[in-house]
């Protein structure tokens, strides 16, 4: 294991402890090893693994992690808290797990508020004080490197600010690399924060870091304030997960960091990595990426107002404060009924189409998606259909792989309370009319096997597609079940995925439109010629 890129600033993770607290995060340890490989690969300085001793699942994370992690950049941190009161650090059967979790670097939580001192620990105030004193010393002198949290600082410093500047005293004097203020509470503005680290900073002389929680939503605000004021320690958490509202997000942390600030805390060439990691990481906890997530959001990057992209056209710059490749992300345009000339231009680039300066062309594509919004399509999510959409204004007509001559979905309720789904489609490909029936566990299925059965023998290709994701909106209208609906399909082909758009006055017909879209595009992208 290798220390910290660079020591004089520490980015410290605790996605794998504090984050793991988030209401629907339930981490195995294999999880919590794959995502410390992640961590290790973006490059943070530190990475907190969890509590040994305090569950089963923590000691055997550290106990694996001894031989199955071979970090690169990372130094592994085992998180536990004072001995308890009366007794001795080196008699402490928690303060023992520390150590036997082999983590060369230890994180203590202490109470730096008098009334959870008293309340909470049932002790005194010098005894809590002899608590951080003893423990931090003795595992110094156990070749440890030590941190201590100080919980509940800030609050603790609003009721009595002598004795929680006498915690981060404490701890510093008795050997602490670094003490960290913690807005445990996540109450906390930028401003009272930069001003509170200031002082305590000015006060004690101990090297300071920041753990903020996102109660009041400024949580990276806050983090960065602290730095402002001289704190040299981040604790932030991938994708800002963590509990109730979450943590300081490590992301655009770290990018501020590099970007705004200056500072190198990353290894060369990691940022570009972000976009990935953030990602990877919610794939791992098996939770959706927040799609409008600062830098590495898939809407980070994304515009839709046709001025914006006039702008965009001319110069990137005038609406994105960076280049979003430095996070590994990219520049988006969506089209949609605000959309003008230059957004479909750009659009168009986006998808390898140069329409050139062909203003007829563009004006009627214009035309086009503004009047099929107008109906309750969309395309910012359905970049295929847009495309093929596209493709037919350029050829000056539908050139597609199939002609449907008709279809019917059945359902049948059965006494017993089953259902049978059936459908039927009757469809041309190459010249040759194609009947097919298939059963499904519902009448889109059904649709969507039919037609695999019909064309699968003329188009082999079709047999890598797979239908990933449904979603069906009801428009808005006042005739409730009479109103329109509009379906969204997600389609794979086991290389990459798309989104394709279906709007009709019920959800088969509307689902039947995005199966069509979704089919004729995968074929698109495996290289097969339209048919006449």
């Amino acid at each position: 294991m290798t220390a910290a890129l660079d020591d004089s600033f520490h980015v410290f993770d605790t996605t794998l402890r504090d984050g793991a607290q988030r209401e629907g995060i339930n981490l195995t340890v294999a999880d919590k090893l794959t995502i410390a490989r992640h961590l290790d690969d973006f490059g943070v300085g530190f990475i907190e693994g969890g509590w040994p001793g305090a569950n089963p699942r923590d000691t055997e994370f550290f106990a694996r992690a001894a031989t199955e992690l071979e970090l690169r950049h990372a130094t592994l941190v085992a998180f536990g808290a004072t001995r308890r009161p009366g007794g001795k650090a080196a008699e402490d059967m928690q303060v023992k797990a520390l150590l036997d979790s082999q983590a060369p670097v230890i994180t203590l939580v202490a109470k730096s508020h008098d009334r959870h001192v008293e309340l909470a620990l049932r002790t005194t105030l010098e005894e809590n004080l002899e608590m951080v004193r003893d423990t931090v010393s003795y595992l110094r002198e156990q070749g440890r490197r030590v941190f201590v949290d100080c919980e509940h600082f800030f609050d603790g410093y609003k009721a009595n600010p002598e004795y929680a500047k006498q915690v981060v005293k404490t701890a510093h004097e008795a050997g602490a690399d670094v003490v960290v203020l913690c807005d445990t509470n996540g109450g906390m503005l930028p401003a009272q924060v930069q001003a509170v680290v200031g002082l305590v900073l000015a006060d004690t002389n101990a090297r300071l870091g920041i753990h903020a929680q996102d109660d009041t939503g400024c949580a990276v605000a806050n983090t960065l304030a602290a730095v402002d004021a001289g704190a040299t320690h981040v604790q932030c958490t991938a994708n800002g997960y963590g509990e109730r509202v979450g943590n300081s997000n490590l992301f655009p942390v770290v990018a501020a960091l590099e970007l705004k600030y200056g500072k190198k805390v990353l290894p060369e060439g990691a940022l570009a990595e972000m976009t990935r990691i953030s990602h990877a990481i919610a794939e791992v906890v098996n939770l959706a990426p927040s799609t409008h997530q600062p830098y590495v959001g898939v809407s980070a990057f994304a515009h839709k107002a046709g001025l914006h992209a006039s702008a965009i056209k001319v110069d990137p710059d005038l609406y994105q404060h960076i280049d979003p490749e430095q996070v590994g992300n990219t520049m988006r345009m969506l089209v949609s009924d605000m959309a003008g000339r230059a957004s479909i231009e750009l659009k168009g680039k986006e998808l390898g189409i140069d329409l050139g300066d062909d203003r007829e062309l563009v004006g009627r594509v214009v035309a086009r998606v503004k009047e099929r919004e107008l109906q309750g399509y969309t395309y910012e999510a359905a970049d295929a259909s847009f495309e093929l959409l596209l493709r037919d204004e350029i050829n000056g007509r539908p050139r597609r792989y199939f002609r449907v001559e008709s279809w019917r979905a059945i359902v049948e309720d059965r006494p017993d309370g089953t259902h049978a789904n059936e459908a039927t489609v009757k469809v041309w490909a190459k010249g040759e009319r194609i009947v097919a029936t298939a059963e499904g566990n519902g009448p889109v299925n059904a649709l969507d096997r039919a037609l695999r059965v019909a064309l699968e023998r003329i188009y082999p290709q079709l047999a890598e597609l797979q239908l990933v994701d449904y979603k069906v909106r009801i428009l808005e209208g006042r005739q409730g079940t009479d109103s329109t609906t509009r379906v969204l399909v997600t389609t794979s082909d086991r290389k990459g995925e798309w989104n394709t758009v279906g709007v009709a006055e019920n959800v088969i017909a509307a689902s039947w439109q995005a199966l069509d879209d979704a089919y004729a595009y995968g074929l698109l992208r495996a290289g097969v010629d339209p048919q006449e």
